[in-house]
């Protein structure tokens, strides 16, 4: 279900692709099995809920939609192992269920573009063939990607080559939609990117600040909560696992000083939290909770 938070004067609306399952070993990197089960316990397959959220901001620029999910392209075989049901419109059902159509959005911002990031970018002019060209799904938007992240995404080697899927962004290349940036960016009022290489080399998370007050989208910087709460706990995902780590802690000295409300894109428990004093330094504490298992399959 969306979640509708204010941050001064701007609303922003958590909405989602769904949930698919992913190896834990993944999420959780060199940390044993018998610590992270701790915070999620895997199935008798090792897979865990893993959440598709995106952010949804209203600005002076327009609608912002802060990454696309998965999107309704894959085959079969790749819906059976994660879980998901294809071609059900999750992200954009939430939409609508807010009152806005993919025609109302006028700004795309990919964080990174990983499959899982970028996959609802596209679709198929006819959703029963996929034979049928791929469209912008968000007919009317600007598409920003960060310009070493598409030079990595469009040259992949060995590692990264089955996370980048160019059926995500070549489309939007030739209708003429994506737009090539570098760096961090203010997007409109109260709105900015920041950088924070580690998961990839241009990662972005994205602060959205009005009236004194603060909210942080961390995407894939910060996967799970307790990665912010336990700094060397890196994801196996991470091509830069040093550099995510100080990312990290740069990250959450910043929220702390802001006490920003802290949006996890994939943790399939935690959406939203804020840090507090711990026992052993900062701890998340929850605002809005979910049981991933509940929805993607009994644990």
């Amino acid at each position: 279900m969306p979640y509708t938070v204010t941050v001064g004067s701007l609303r922003c609306h958590i909405v989602s692709d769904g949930l698919q399952l992913s190896d834990g070993g993944g999420f959780f990197g060199l940390v044993p099995r018998i610590l992270w089960e701790q915070v999620i316990r895997p199935d008798e397959r090792n897979l865990i809920p893993v959440a598709l959220r995106s952010l949804l901001i209203e600005s002076d620029a327009g609608l912002i939609l802060v990454d696309t999910g998965q999107g309704d392209k894959l085959g079969e075989k790749e819906w059976r192992r994660l879980g998901m049901e294809p071609r059900t419109e999750r992200l954009i059902g939430e939409m609508r269920s807010l009152g806005f159509a993919p025609e109302d959005v006028d700004v795309v911002l990919f964080t990174h573009l990983h499959g899982d990031h970028a996959g609802g970018a596209t679709r198929w002019q006819n959703q029963d063939d996929p034979a049928s060209p791929l469209l912008p799904t968000f007919p009317n938007a600007r598409y920003l990607a960060q310009r070493i992240e598409l030079a990595a995404a469009s040259f992949p080697n060995e590692r990264t080559r089955g996370t980048y899927f160019p059926q995500n962004w070549q489309p939007l290349q030739a209708a003429g939609r994506l737009e090539v940036v570098e760096g961090d960016l203010r997007l409109a009022r109260g709105v900015r990117t920041q950088t924070v290489p580690g998961h990839t080399a241009s990662i972005q998370a994205v602060w959205v600040e009005d009236g004194g007050e603060s909210l942080l989208f961390l995407g894939d910087t910060c996967n799970w909560a307790v990665h912010l709460e336990r700094l060397a706990w890196v994801p196996a995902f991470d091509i830069y696992p040093m550099q995510s780590i100080e990312g990290k802690r740069r990250l959450r000295g910043q929220a702390w000083e802001r006490n920003s409300l802290l949006v996890f894109q994939h943790d399939g428990q935690v959406v939203t939290g804020r840090l507090v004093e711990g026992a052993r330094g900062p701890t998340v504490q929850t605002e809005i909770v979910e049981d991933g298992w509940a929805v993607a399959g009994e644990g």
